[in-house]
């Protein structure tokens, strides 16, 4: 069985997804997910410049042989970019070898360890009163995790996660106007004295039984994430999420000694490198990593076995901008783990959306139902795919009051 073409997809309804599609003597193809948000055209011209061409004629069912041929091969290892590339190769490997065993992708890794993945929304409000409407808003939709994101009194602009007045699309934060990205305002003292309380409100409305997250976006220095986390210990958070950039990974260990606060950490990381450190000295609790980001399943499922070792769950990455395709690959790791925590879930939910990419994947009462079909359990239809094309788009960058260039 040989590769014999691989093509590249760049668009879709109201984002740039880089969808790979592989193709082989035997009629069967996998689907892979190659988007990197707001830098969608790089992994997309990686893969038809240089990996594409060093695939065709390889077997399929070689996964492993193949993802260290490009890890190793490249000498110049890791990187966004080229994880991303590798990961949609790796995971529509996975979808043909799923395909030519008639299974979902899941029974390969080692079948179900339960039917239904715990899956958490995203809640935001211009103020609290907003916020605790949105919280509600999601609870009756059959949630029973949310994200909780609100506007800090005083601050010029929004803060992370918070839609502007006005802002149709209150889950999706690229802005297409153009590439050069708006700027947004941080103020840490305000936030540090609001939010604390404003969680605390939200837990005594909604009673112990939701699971409250809470995403800080690398925002706060080590001294302040300590501060901030032992302030909100009493809330009973299901997770503290980025508290402080993670690029000085000691500094979780000074969090760690002032709080209990469970902290998730991971999203724009991209290997095994990346996490070790912190997975082995057990410095979080949840991992947050994307199959696309991190390089596909081949390397995510090392990373969730290490995770496994060491207490720590998973808590895969689900922004919008990570197409169906990988939202089903996790949807099968998710099925798989037995150290699954909790998966990230916004709505892709259009019909052009549904068109483009058909699934029986679906949602019931705050639960990610994995699919029976063979392969991921997503296909993609070209025609539609034509109706698309990219757009370029950018997210904010953050400054302080006095101009400094801050963390996103």
């Amino acid at each position: 069985m040989k590769i014999i073409d691989a093509k590249v997809f760049v668009g879709g309804p109201g984002k740039n997804y880089v969808t790979l599609k592989v193709m082989t003597d035997q009629g069967v193809y996998g689907l892979g997910d190659a988007t990197l948000n707001n830098r969608e055209t790089l992994p997309a011209a990686y893969l038809k410049d240089y990996l594409i061409p060093n695939l065709i004629g390889r077997d399929p069912r070689n996964s492993e042989d193949i993802w260290q041929y490009f890890y190793r091969g490249a000498y110049f290892r890791r990187g966004p970019i080229a994880m991303a590339a590798f990961g949609a190769i790796d995971m529509a490997l996975w979808d043909i070898k799923a395909k030519l065993a008639g299974m979902p992708l899941y029974q390969l890794f080692g079948g179900k360890s339960r039917e239904g993945a715990l899956v958490y929304a995203h809640a935001n409000g211009a103020d609290l009163e907003d916020l605790m409407d949105s919280i509600a808003s999601y609870q009756e939709q059959g949630y029973k995790a949310v994200r909780v994101q609100c506007g800090i009194p005083g601050m010029p602009t929004a803060g992370y996660g918070v839609a502007d007045k006005g802002q149709a699309d209150k889950q999706f934060i690229t802005d297409f106007s153009g590439i050069r990205p708006k700027e947004e305002i941080w103020d840490a003292d305000r936030y540090m004295r609001f939010m604390p309380d404003a969680l605390s409100q939200i837990r005594e409305r909604f009673g112990a039984e939701l699971k409250i997250l809470h995403d800080v976006h690398h925002r706060l220095l080590p001294r302040e994430a300590a501060e901030f986390a032992k302030s909100v210990e009493h809330v009973g958070l299901f997770w503290l999420e980025d508290p402080t950039p993670a690029d000085d990974q000691d500094a979780l260990k000074f969090l760690r000694q002032h709080s209990t606060v469970p902290i998730a950490i991971g999203e724009v990381f991209n290997s095994i490198w990346d996490c070790k450190q912190l997975i082995e000295n057990e410095l979080i609790d949840f991992i947050r990593v994307a199959v696309t980001y991190a390089g596909g399943i081949t390397h995510v499922k090392r990373i969730v076995d290490l995770a496994a070792l060491h207490h720590v769950r998973t808590g895969f990455h689900g922004a919008p901008s990570h197409s169906p395709l990988c939202m089903a690959a996790q949807a099968h790791l998710n099925a798989w783990a037995p150290n699954f925590g909790i998966q990230e879930y916004l709505t892709l939910g259009t019909a052009e959306c549904d068109a483009l990419f058909p699934s029986n994947h679906r949602m019931e009462q705050g639960m990610m139902m994995v699919s029976d079909e063979p392969g991921l359990g997503v296909d993609f239809d070209e025609a539609e795919a034509s109706r698309y094309s990219y757009k370029p788009g950018s997210h904010p960058v953050v400054r302080l009051e006095d101009g400094t260039l801050w963390n996103y």
